[in-house]
Formats: structure tokens, C-alpha cells, sequence
């Protein structure tokens, strides 16, 4: 499984201070958990260079990175989308949430192409939708191909939203689980979707079916959602590059939505989440994965702890560099490996030196890319989020005047 995330705003939000300060009412408890699960991930990439030897055995450190976020979007965008009610609004807020930082990261790659050359298959219509990894193209940066799956949640969100069958997550969560254990058995190991017309397909189909969601009438909305559900469920059950992961990530991201909804007595109880652990902890065993299943395992339970020991200290004050490095998370997750580049072109290969040193330029790095992040956090990310609130702002308050 490779390595990756979307850090999302919070339920109880209030505005960020213009120097960047974790805000008092927000749901710090989720800033804390992304801020956690990138650090995680800056480390996995980390000890391929810095230390190889403390690179854990017993359980990937970027995947449980990677599932504590997907938990955390699973638990916060459906609730965003509800709470506002309107999917014109969600999707405003969503575009100028993520996109900026996702469009300056390019930029960078690709300024930087002469001394870091691009990955290979990488399409560039893909990367207008996001759905680089399902769509059979490869992502600039490994890093994005978290967001492939965060754009597919959204378009599913949307749908079901629009359909009105949003709350029964459980059923999402543990139909996903049981979609993974199929693929598994009758899937190949990689996605079946591959070649340059389907980027440019998929992108024509996204387009179709947001613009009937958006601004078409009521059956136009219907059949909008329906070919954005259909697209998103095709997209993880044949385009995922490993079937089986994909449909187990939504199973994830559902399972948060149903601690969201359990929290707030909207469901049934958390009995889906028994249903979920047992299969995502199963399929490995299965049949032979690029990760064992005693360390998927042990990183699964890692993963589901840690966003349970968050969320009942979710009423507590908590640590102040933990909700710092929550608001800068989208900036170290997305430019962290174009920076470990770069800073590797200038020092060498860390391995060369001994242990102490490979540790100072490890620290060094780390240095670097938080203070670089924290400037794109205030200078891209906070703006353009005030922008996307307003503009939504404005479009909420024009259906309730």
C-alpha cells in the first residue's frame, strides 16, 4: 500500500487568526490527529534516506499516517456537507480548500523538473480531477495519490447526499469492507482503467454530473448524483491501482462517518465498525499484498486507537504544537517530498555519514519543511480558505434571506 491525506476543517469552526493561530473553538482534537498523521507520513519518506534502521517492522508508519486521515475526512465531510445543506456551498468550499496548495505544488515540481525529473505515465488531465490513482495515470508526487480517493469520497458524499440515503453509513461502510474482500478474491492485482482517453472520460463524466448537481433542476439533480455514484463506485471497484485497497480506504472513510453520526445519536450504534476492523485486518491474509498481515493489522489497530484516544480527549486542552502542526498538514503532506528532493540535491545521500550526522540533517530537513509549510499555510492555504468560506458564506445566505 503506498503512502499518503486531506486535512479538512472542522465542525465548530471559527476564523483563524490572520498570524495563523490555532483557533480556540474548532474541533482542535482533529487539528491534533492530522497534524499527527503527517508528521507520520514525513517520517516513513524520512527513513528511506535518514536512519534506516529506526524504520519500524512491526507496522507501516505512513499508512497508519494515511488512515488517521482518512478517518478524520470521513468523520468531518459528510457532517460539513449536512451542516451547510447545500452542495453548491460544499463544493465551493472543498475547490478553495484544496486546490490552491495542490496547484502550487505542481508549480513547484515542475520548476523544479530539471534537477528532479517527473514520474513517468503521469496525465495531465488526471490531475484536474484529482483522480490520478484512479484513472490509471501515476501522481507527480506520491503524495497526491491520497487525494484520488478524497475527490471520490466527495463525488460519492454528493450523491447519496442528493439521493437522500446519506445517513445510512453503516451500510457504506461495511458494503465497502465486503467489496475489498471480493476484490481480493476475483480482482487482478492492479486496476483495469489505463490508456489517455479515460483521464479525459472521467473528467467530461465529472463535469456532466456536477453541473446537473449544481445548477440543474430537480430531475436533472437526481440523475446527476446517480452517474456521479455510479462513477465513483466504478472508479474504486476498477480503476483503483490496488482493487482491494481502494474499496477498503472508502470502507475506512464511511467507518469515520459512522463514529460522526453515533456521536451525535444519528445512527444505530458503532456495531459497523466490528464489521469493517475484521475484514481490513483479514484481506491481507488472504492472498499474497505488497504488506503482511500481522504488521496491517497492528497498523490498523494503531490507527483506530490513536482516533479514539483523540476523540475522547476531544473535550480536553490539548498540547498547542499538536494543533499547530494540524493547520500546516496539507503544506507538509503535499510538499514535503519535492522539499526532502531538494534538500538532498544539495547535501548528498545522508547514508554516507555517520548515524549523528544522518540525525542532524534529518532535524535540519524537518526544520525546513515545517518553516516552509508554515508560509504556504499563511500565505496560500489561510487566504484562499477565508475566500472559499465567504464566497460560501454568501451562497448559504442568499438561499435562507
Amino acid at each position: 500500500m503506498k503512502l499518503g491525506q486531506n486535512p479538512l476543517n472542522g465542525v465548530r469552526v471559527t476564523q483563524v487568526s490572520s498570524a495563523g493561530q490555532p483557533p480556540t473553538t474548532r474541533h482542535v482534537w482533529l487539528d491534533a490527529l492530522r497534524g499527527i498523521g503527517a508528521t507520520a507520513v514525513l517520517l516513513e519518506h524520512m527513513t528511506y534516506r535518514f536512519l534506516p534502521d529506526l524504520r519500524p517492522a512491526w507496522f507501516n508508519l505512513g499508512i497508519y499516517g494515511v488512515l488517521v486521515f482518512f478517518l478524520v475526512s470521513g468523520y468531518i465531510i459528510p457532517a460539513s456537507l449536512e451542516r451547510g445543506g447545500d452542495v453548491r456551498a460544499f463544493w465551493i468550499s472543498r475547490i478553495f480548500r484544496l486546490y490552491p496548495l495542490y496547484i502550487l505544488t505542481i508549480f513547484v515540481v515542475l520548476l523544479a523538473a530539471p534537477i528532479q525529473p517527473l514520474r513517468a505515465n503521469t496525465d495531465p488531465v488526471s490531475h484536474v480531477t484529482m483522480l490520478m490513482e484512479v484513472t490509471g495515470s501515476w501522481a507527480l508526487i506520491e503524495p497526491m495519490w491520497t487525494l484520488s480517493y478524497e475527490m471520490v469520497f466527495y463525488l460519492l458524499v454528493t450523491a447519496l447526499f442528493v439521493a437522500g440515503v446519506h445517513r445510512r453509513s453503516g451500510l457504506f461502510a461495511v458494503s465497502f469492507a465486503l467489496l475489498s474482500v471480493l476484490a481480493a478474491f476475483v480482482m487482478p492485482a492492479r486496476g483495469l482503467l489505463g490508456g489517455p482517453i479515460v483521464p479525459l472520460v472521467v473528467l467530461v463524466v465529472v463535469l456532466a454530473g456536477l453541473g446537473c448537481v449544481l445548477f440543474g433542476p430537480r430531475t436533472a439533480r437526481t440523475a446527476g448524483a446517480i452517474l456521479l455514484g455510479v462513477l465513483a463506485i466504478t472508479l474504486v471497484a476498477v480503476g483503483s491501482r490496488v482493487p482491494w485497497q481502494g474499496a477498503m480506504i472508502l470502507a475506512v472513510m464511511f467507518t469515520g462517518t459512522v463514529v460522526h453520526r453515533w456521536e451525535r445519536g444519528q445512527g444505530s450504534g458503532l456495531w459497523p465498525i466490528l464489521g469493517v476492523t475484521f475484514l481490513i485486518c483479514l484481506t491481507p491474509f488472504m492472498k499474497p499484498m505488497t504488506i503482511n498481515g500481522p504488521a496491517n493489522l497492528m497498523t490498523v489497530v494503531l490507527a483506530g486507537g490513536t482516533f479514539a484516544i483523540f476523540m475522547a480527549l476531544r473535550d480536553r486542552r490539548l498540547p498547542y504544537p499538536l494543533a499547530w502542526l494540524g493547520l500546516i498538514s496539507y503544506s507538509v503532506y503535499m510538499l514535503h517530498i519535492p522539499l526532502l528532493r531538494l534538500f538532498l540535491f544539495a547535501f548528498g545521500e545522508p547514508r554516507r555519514f555517520p548515524e549523528i550526522v544522518q540525525l542532524g540533517l534529518g532535524l535540519a530537513a524537518i526544520a525546513a519543511i515545517f518553516g516552509v509549510s508554515w508560509l504556504t499555510y499563511r500565505f496560500v492555504e489561510l487566504p484562499t480558505q477565508r475566500l472559499g468560506r465567504r464566497l460560501a458564506g454568501r451562497r448559504l445566505a442568499g438561499l435562507r434571506s
